[in-house]
Order: C-alpha cells, then sequence, then structure tokens
C-alpha cells in the first residue's frame, strides 16, 4: 500500500470575515503545516520516472521507463524526470515549471525549509528535474521537450511500472523553435544553480552554463511549439518565458546583458494569473526586489507586481479574481488549485519583500502591507487544508476526510509484477470506473479542487476536481514552508 503518513493535522472551526461582499474564512490555526510540507514533496517522489533512489518513500511506486530515448531512433539517453499528473507522459514545459518554482521556494525560503528539515528533500526534488534536463539539453540548440504519446497513453490506465504504449520523443531545435519550452527550462537551470552554488559548485555551474544556451536559443530561434497540445498548448506565447528566464539569469549572475534585456527588449504585461502557462506575474515579483533594493529602472516591474496584487485582493476596488462562497481563488475547472498555490506563492514572498523594505501596495484609495497579503495567503492554503464549506482537505493522506479517488493510474491500479501483461480496454473497467478508494495512497497530492460553488466530487472520473499536477504541489512548499516556520 505504500506510505500512509496521517498525521496529526486537526481542523479547527472556521470563522468568516466579509470582504467585497464575499464570506472568506480567515481563521484555522489548527493544521500541522509541517506535516502538510513533507507531504507535498513526498508526492513529487510519486512523480519520478526512472530508476528509483533506495531512499524512495513510496513503497508501491518501482522503476519505470527505463528505455526512454533508447527506443525511439533518437539514441538518447532521456531516464527520468517526471510524470506531470495521472499520466504517464512526461512534458517538458511544465516539467520545467515545476522545478524553477521548486527551486525559487528552495532559495527564498531557504531557512524555513531547513528548520523543517525538508531542504535535503527539496533540493533531491530539483536534481531529479535537473539531472533530466541536462540529459535532454545535451547537444546544443536541441532540446528534447516530450517522452511518450498522449493518445495511446491516455488509452490505456495503468500504472508506468507496467506500461506498454509508445514513448515517442519529441524535440525543438533551429529548425522546430520552441522558444516557451526553451525559456523555462532556462528559468529553470538558471534558478536551480542558486539552490546548489553552496553545495555542490561544480553541479551549479553546469546548471547556469546550459541556462545561458538554452536562453540564447529561445531568443535567436523565436518561434512556438505546439507539439505538447492539446494538453500543454502556451496560449500565451514566448514573450513570458523570455522575461521569466532573464529574471532568473539575472537573478542568478547579474550580469548587465540580461538586465539590458529586461529593460530594453523584454516585453511585460498587467496579468490576473500565474501558471504553467503565464509567468509575467512571477517575473515582475522577482524584478521587484532588485527594484526595492535601488534599482529604479524597474518600477514598471514593481507597478506590474502591485497591479497583480490589487487584482487578487478581495478587498481591493480593483479585483478581478472570482472567489468562490467559501473563499477559494477559481479562474477555470481543471487544475484550478495550481492558482490558488500559485497566487499564494507570489503573494507570499512579495508580501515578504514590501515588509522588509517598509512598503505597501496602494490600489486606488486603499493601501495594503504585508500582513494583509500574507493573511490571505494563509487563507488560501487553509482553504485547501480543510478550512472550506466541505470541511474537507484537498490533500492526500492530510487533514479531515481527504480524497481517496486521485486520478492517478499509479496510484489507482495494484501493484501488478513485472512482466504481468496488461488489457488496455479493461484497464477502464477493472481499475478506473471501480468507485473504490485507490488501493494505493497518492501522499501529499493536492488535487484539482472543487468547482467555482466550492462543489467536489471525490471520484476518479472527475479528472477536473480529483487529478494532481506537480506544479500545483511545487508552488505550495514554500508557502508551507513560511506557515510551518511561524507557527512552530
Amino acid at each position: 500500500m505504500g506510505v500512509r503518513l496521517r498525521g496529526p493535522a486537526a481542523i479547527s472551526v472556521a470563522c468568516f470575515a466579509i470582504f467585497g461582499g464575499l464570506f472568506v474564512p480567515v481563521m484555522s490555526t489548527g493544521f500541522n503545516y509541517k506535516d502538510a510540507l513533507t507531504k507535498s514533496l513526498i508526492f513529487l517522489e510519486a512523480q519520478r520516472s526512472g530508476k528509483l533512489p533506495p531512499n524512495h518513500r513510496l513503497s508501491w511506486r518501482g522503476d519505470s521507463a527505463l528505455e526512454d530515448g533508447k527506443l525511439a531512433n533518437v539514441h538518447v539517453d532521456l531516464v527520468g524526470g517526471y510524470y506531470d499528473a495521472g499520466d504517464n507522459v512526461k512534458y517538458g514545459l511544465p516539467m520545467a515549471f515545476t522545478v524553477t518554482t521548486l527551486s525559487w521556494a528552495a532559495i527564498f525560503y531557504h531557512r524555513e525549509l531547513q528548520v523543517a528539515g525538508e531542504l535535503r528533500n527539496v533540493q533531491a526534488a530539483i536534481k531529479w528535474g535537473t539531472d533530466y534536463f541536462l540529459k535532454a539539453s545535451s547537444k546544443k540548440n536541441r532540446l528534447y521537450v516530450q517522452v511518450g504519446d498522449p493518445v495511446p497513453d491516455h488509452s490505456c490506465w495503468v500504472r508506468p511500472e507496467n506500461m506498454k504504449t509508445p514513448r515517442t520523443v519529441l524535440k525543438i531545435d533551429e529548425n522546430n523553435p520552441g522558444s516557451e519550452i526553451a525559456a523555462e527550462t532556462a528559468a529553470a537551470m538558471a534558478a536551480s544553480s542558486i539552490v546548489f552554488r553552496l553545495s555542490d559548485r561544480p553541479y551549479a555551474r553546469r546548471l547556469l552554463n546550459k541556462a545561458k544556451l538554452l536562453f540564447q536559443f529561445a531568443r535567436t530561434h523565436k518561434g512556438t511549439y505546439d507539439g505538447e497540445c492539446p494538453f500543454y498548448c502556451s496560449f500565451s506565447g514566448y514573450n513570458d518565458e523570455l522575461l521569466w528566464a532573464a529574471a532568473w539569469l539575472y537573478k542568478a549572475t547579474r550580469k548587465s546583458m540580461y538586465l539590458t534585456y529586461i529593460r530594453e527588449e523584454a516585453i511585460s504585461a498587467a496579468v490576473t494569473e500565474f501558471s504553467w502557462d503565464l509567468k509575467y506575474a512571477g517575473a515582475q515579483i522577482l524584478l521587484s526586489e532588485f527594484f526595492f533594493e535601488g534599482d529604479k529602472s524597474l518600477e514598471t516591474y514593481r507597478t506590474h507586481a502591485d497591479s497583480f496584487v490589487c487584482s487578487v485582493l478581495p478587498d481591493s476596488p480593483y479585483h478581478q479574481i472570482y472567489l468562490s462562497p467559501g473563499g477559494m481563488i477559481h479562474l477555470r475547472d481543471g487544475a484550478n488549485t495550481q492558482y490558488v498555490t500559485g497566487t499564494a506563492m507570489l503573494l507570499d514572498i512579495y508580501g515578504d519583500f514590501l515588509a522588509k523594505n517598509n512598503q505597501k501596495v496602494t490600489c486606488g484609495s486603499k493601501q495594503f502591507d504585508s500582513t494583509r497579503l500574507l493573511a490571505f495567503t494563509k487563507q488560501q492554503m487553509d482553504y485547501l487544508l480543510g478550512s472550506n464549506p466541505e470541511r474537507r482537505s484537498y490533500m492526500v493522506g492530510f487533514g479531515n476526510n481527504p480524497p481517496t479517488q486521485a486520478h492517478h493510474r499509479g496510484a489507482s491500479v495494484p501493484v501488478l509484477g513485472p512482466t504481468e501483461v496488461v488489457s488496455c480496454p479493461m484497464s477502464f473497467v477493472n481499475w478506473f470506473t471501480k468507485n473504490a478508494p485507490n488501493p494505493n495512497e497518492l501522499t501529499g497530492a493536492i488535487l484539482g479542487g472543487p468547482d467555482r460553488y466550492d462543489h467536489f466530487t471525490d471520484k476518479r472520473w472527475t479528472s477536473s476536481m480529483t487529478e494532481p499536477c506537480t506544479y500545483i504541489n511545487s508552488m505550495a512548499v514554500g508557502t508551507l514552508a513560511k506557515l510551518a516556520s511561524h507557527l512552530a
């Protein structure tokens, strides 16, 4: 059955305050955030592809996809990396975004993660991704961006350890550019290089050198790549990823060439969301740190960061983001909780910038200080952990009445022998449509979550509600570490 970590995560009765006409739960101090943090990282281990290490914490997961890249006439070692969600395909864009945001948490919440005893696990999670990216980008101006064919993969409900579906390999190069994926991978490599700078300088140097090359590739061979459609089409285009990558490269190197690009070439825009597709708000908040340190040429980015905050806070006169009756951010069905954890991450980090520099966000006639931002992020995370109208946790294995039917092949299919042949048509009858708890607990997975009215159906086939994604969790790590530290 694997790890079943049932921690003492208690649910307290929610109190409610009125913000912008909505009843929003703001009090719930009974959550064991350290336990939630630990479990959120265990979920990332459940998503690992390749040869698992001896200290792997989920006994029901095994080695998988050990021939990736070798059987597709490309003769490249593409073993490793992460499955993005409940299927068995490795997508480059969300995988890189997962590593970038996880690296940001490791950098910004280094002390809190260390105190919680999770810094090494975060670093290991990052390295699982960066080791794969080094393989995928081994040749200049070429990046392997996907392994697996989603059509046959989605036609077979089978564990990755037993899959026989094609491991098709897709790449971008000078003739087939993909600036979004190249730039996001550059951001991941640059951010992670900062993480490993003190513990493994040669490795950090390799990552940074690769980040520089990937950014240059993304910049000089501009083009949108749609090979990961229909699942990861970049509707926002590639300008946000180019800005995001340049911001991380500037933070990692402090070289003027990246600052010049940010000032003179990069495109920025005021936005109301942060996600695997749309990175502007993340870049703006990242660059605001340099503005607060004295670089007034970056004032536009601080202004856009303020605009993002004003669009999110429910008591702001410029509020634009829909909140459910119970107070949850809801942008769209399908992995909606990524907007919850992503917004919480950005407001948490920006709130700390404001506090450090004695600044406030001005939204028309109102001003908001760091305390207000941090209270909102806590309310959003508490909603996911159990302070919501359904009085249930949306993290598997945590808190009160957590989900038991995650839309996830590995968790919902019993452990089978390595040579056991699975009938794809019967796999849906045997496991997918079986109305029973998964035989393997997908510990720590934050699922897609309830609809815009706070309604949730814990069924495997309601994938918009019950499917997990790596980037939902990666963006929760920093906020959980901070909450664990403040309430320790």
